[in-house]
């Protein structure tokens, strides 16, 4: 009996190893508790907090000795953060990788220590790491949908003649700017009607949208559209705004993506017209995907979240689950 066991979970313990040997990826032993790393790159917002948390929240009941860092927005404390925990010798790998192309020496040494590594909410350059066989899967959203869907409530919604547009870019090289941008920008670009007019990076940050609307708006008083990479840019720009004597929900239509609770408080007052969810809550999704590569699945290189949309139909009835 014990000797039938015992070949099982040799056999069990042989194909995961196989599974991942054929796809170039460390495997990853299937047991009761691991150590587990997230590489955090910055708690300065709502949804980081949020997402950190999640970790947090999901470490016990997945079995987790958790290693929770924060790189306080700086790519190379970053990657100085995964250095570390390699050398505390942690099982398995998850990072939202602040630029794409600064974290792929980390990815990529994570891989030759043997440590399967998944990116969380952001992905790095493809071209130059890929999902399957530097790292095992990207864990998120479609970003360019994300953009487009912003694009097309635009245009249903908009009710003027002529659309004069500012972009409040996120962080400068990251995944979810460079594909938010390109889906607004390739759908907008569809309607004659809109012209953007300036776009500038506000690094996803309340404060630095708030200073950068200030000054697109001197530059071009007639905007009446603003679109935000996040929901702490939007609301950033919705106070220059007002401050400007501007108003948000009247005479600008501001749209975003993120879904936070002070965006939905900010549809349901009229003064943003829609966010497009961007969930941070992947602590259980985490968990689910480690524990299928465990045992011995293939990973999808893209485990793809869906998201929702909230507008003046919908926010009051999940403002209070919002974060």
């Amino acid at each position: 009996m014990k000797r039938t066991l015992l070949l099982a979970t040799a056999i069990a313990i042989g194909a995961m190893a196989t599974a991942a040997t054929a796809a170039g990826l460390p495997p990853l032993e299937q047991k009761d508790r691991y150590k587990v790393g997230f590489a955090q790159m910055e708690s300065n917002n709502p949804w980081r907090i949020a997402e950190t948390k999640s970790f947090h929240d999901t470490a016990e009941s997945c079995g987790w000795d958790l290693i929770a860092t924060d790189a306080a927005g700086s790519a190379a404390k970053q990657v100085a953060d995964v250095d570390s925990m390699i050398a505390q010798g942690i099982d398995v790998l998850f990072l939202p990788p602040r630029e794409e192309k600064p974290l792929i020496p980390a990815v990529k040494k994570a891989k030759a220590a043997g440590i399967p590594t998944f990116l969380v909410d952001r992905s790095v350059d493809p071209n130059a790491a890929k999902a399957g066989e530097d790292f095992v899967a990207f864990l998120g959203s479609d970003f360019i949908d994300q953009g487009k869907r912003v694009a097309e409530w635009t245009i249903e919604n908009f009710k003027g003649d002529k659309g004069v547009i500012v972009q409040l870019e996120g962080t400068t090289g990251s995944s979810p700017a460079n594909d938010r941008k390109k889906g607004f920008d390739d759908r907008i670009a569809e309607d004659g009607r809109f012209e953007i007019v300036a776009s500038q990076s506000g690094d996803f940050a309340r404060d630095l949208g708030r200073q950068v609307m200030e000054t697109l708006l001197q530059a071009h008083p007639d905007v009446n559209i603003v679109y935000a990479h996040n929901d702490e840019m939007a609301i950033g720009a919705i106070q220059a705004l007002e401050l400007a004597g501007r108003k948000p929900g009247d005479d600008v239509l501001v749209v975003s993506i993120d879904g936070t609770r002070d965006a939905l408080q900010a549809i349901i007052d009229g003064k943003m017209g829609v966010t497009v969810e961007s969930s941070p809550f992947f602590g259980p999704l985490a968990c689910e995907t480690m524990k299928r590569y465990a045992a011995g699945e293939t990973i999808e290189p893209w485990v793809q979240v869906k998201d929702r949309i909230f507008t003046a139909d919908n926010a009051a009835a999940h403002v209070d689950e919002a974060y």
